[in-house]
């Protein structure tokens, strides 16, 4: 049986190789027809009397892009080796964010799946990957597609999908899926042919609104979300920027996505994760459905990036701005959320709400560096370009200790030298140079000076932003990489040795700073994180304490004394 929601036609057609079969309308826009299908066949749909063919909107396959005819996919023909995989619970993980296409040379999940041991060896628990799903053209970040279903074919389709999750879970790792709900890509997009999927008279940053109002919209998402779990066993999903999810029922699309994320999480007998991208500072998101909120998994905490990026850099420009002295790292390092009801001078308004305390600090997921911090940079620069080695020993720490769930970025571990930048390979010459016009004169617009903003259509911007794993492997790379790497293994195994390192209990932080120093101490339980971001070494009052661990080895403890040197850090125990 095939069926497809198209209220819009008065006709539906199958089109495969033995000819065109009618469907028959079902009621409710549906159509539906038995359908000789096997794996690997090609198919479309013709709508009312015309003659083009247009894929599957829940097609799993399009071997030759989103424009043309889909590929049936038999979910169920791999042959797992996964059945005493029992899950793991984000609390206590570490999560690792991947772009397929540019982890390794050849930007494959198969590849990919080769590297696997190197995020063990790290101590990560949690691989999340951009999205995968179909878009147009041969590279891009993956926030632009339009076959939410599918699996982008140069990374291998969906069959090395399972593969590379069968992988994970192989080495005790979890997968989490960035999905994408709140748009549609620019190119490819026949949606709207179908049905009312979208609300044209209505629109955010990146396009016309989903239309929320539809049940048979809202199917389309949920029934995708429980697709990636069900038949790609995926351990969870990360959803995208759901601030721009304009939903106007009683029974928001998060919260049917959480209950029926929880639903199937009890039918398969393993933990299933839910992780929202969000810029309105609410916990509403995590907290629980019995006290009004949605029951996600966790949620971003954008402001503890901010805070954390102005005490490293000094950069103060835009939505920066409010973070500027280090008390601002202590109330996010505390409390989840700088923004909880204050003025944000970026947005012109008070923005947030304060975190209810007795939610678990691990429902927040922080980090100094991701995709978007960092491709959202007029040049894709990291902090390993920006920052000396004594503060990206610092970022290390404060992203591994934190209280919340520390998300890691691809080559932040090794102090990678190659950038990440944004990148597209729209085939249709206007498309192209309206997206890199558009790039330009956005930066343009903040002062950047033209000739550091790549350009986002041009290969080489693709190729600069692959990882280079001879930075680690190579005997005559520099030693930084080695050191930096080395640091963050011995920080993911503290994380796992220390038992307040994970204590998930508002109440057993505490911190505070000294604008003047420019030093930072954050107390979990009798862990204490002493930071010198300044220039200068400072000596400071500490106790009785046994120093745990340092970013420099002229640390010094004496008589309940802890001297730093400029840009350094160090963790003792009480």
């Amino acid at each position: 049986m095939i069926e497809v929601w198209a209220p819009r036609a008065s006709r539906m057609r199958l089109r495969h190789a033995g000819g065109d079969l009618d469907l028959h309308p079902g009621g409710g826009g549906w159509w539906r027809a038995d359908a000789p299908l096997a794996d690997g066949d090609r198919y479309g749909f013709v709508l009312d009397d015309g003659d083009a063919v247009r894929p599957d909107p829940r097609s799993r396959r399009q071997p030759d892009g989103v424009h043309d005819l889909s590929a049936w996919f038999d979910a169920d023909a791999y042959e797992w080796n996964d059945d005493a995989w029992t899950g793991r619970q984000l609390a206590g993980g570490v999560v690792y964010e991947l772009h397929i296409g540019t982890f390794t040379p050849e930007g494959t999940l198969d590849a990919a799946a080769a590297r696997l041991d190197h995020l063990v060896d790290l101590g990560v628990t949690h691989v999340e990957l951009l999205p995968v799903n179909g878009f147009n053209g041969v590279w891009n970040w993956g926030y632009d597609g339009v076959l939410w279903y599918t699996v982008h074919e140069a990374y291998g389709g969906p069959a090395a999908y399972q593969r590379f999750v069968d992988a994970c879970h192989g080495r005790g790792l979890a997968v989490i899926q960035d999905v994408v709900y709140n748009h549609l890509g620019p190119s490819g997009n026949y949606l709207p042919e179908f049905g009312p999927y979208l609300r044209d008279a209505e629109r955010n940053t990146w396009g016309s609104s989903v239309n929320l109002d539809e049940a048979a919209v809202r199917s389309f998402i949920v029934d995708n979300a429980l697709m990636w779990m069900r038949d790609y066993h995926v351990d969870g999903l990360r959803l995208d920027a759901v601030h721009a999810l304009l939903d106007r029922t009683d029974r928001h699309i998060l919260q049917e996505i959480a209950e029926q994320t929880d639903a199937l999480s009890a039918h398969l007998g393993r933990p299933l994760t839910l992780i929202a991208e969000s810029d309105m500072n609410d916990a509403t998101l995590i907290s629980a459905r019995e006290a009004g909120g949605y029951g996600l998994t966790a949620q971003w905490s954008d402001d503890y990036h901010h805070a954390l990026h102005v005490a490293l850099t000094g950069e103060t420009v835009g939505y920066y701005a409010d973070f500027a002295p280090l008390s601002a790292l202590v109330k996010a390092a505390t409390r989840g959320f700088f923004h909880d009801g204050t003025w944000s001078s970026f947005r012109g308004r008070d923005h947030g709400r304060p975190i209810d305390p007795r939610i678990p600090t691990w429902r927040l997921v922080t980090y100094s560096q991701d995709h978007d911090q960092i491709g959202n940079r007029a040049a894709g620069d990291r902090l390993s370009q920006t920052l000396d080695e004594g503060g990206l020993r610092i970022a290390a720490v404060l992203t591994l200790l934190a209280p919340y769930t520390p998300m890691l970025f691809m080559g932040e571990e090794w102090a990678a030298s190659t950038p990440w930048q944004f990148f597209t390979s729209h085939p249709e010459p206007e498309l192209a140079k309206a997206t890199a016009e558009g790039r330009l004169a956005e930066f343009e617009a903040m002062g950047w000076d033209e000739s550091v903003v790549p350009d986002p259509q041009d290969p080489d911007t693709f190729a600069r932003s692959h990882l280079d794993w001879a930075e680690v492997a190579a005997p005559d790379s520099d030693p930084r990489h080695r050191r930096t790497l080395d640091l963050y293994r011995r920080l993911a195994e503290l994380r796992r040795t220390l038992p307040d390192l994970t204590d998930p209990d508002f109440a057993a932080l505490s911190a505070e700073a000294d604008e003047d120093a420019r030093t930072f101490v954050l107390h979990r339980g009798a862990v204490d994180i002493v930071v010198n971001f300044g220039t200068d070494a400072v000596a400071m009052e500490t106790g009785t304490e046994t120093l745990v661990l340092t970013t420099n080895d002229a640390v010094s403890v004496h008589s309940g004394r802890i001297t730093l040197p400029a840009r350094s850090a160090a963790v003792m125990t009480r």
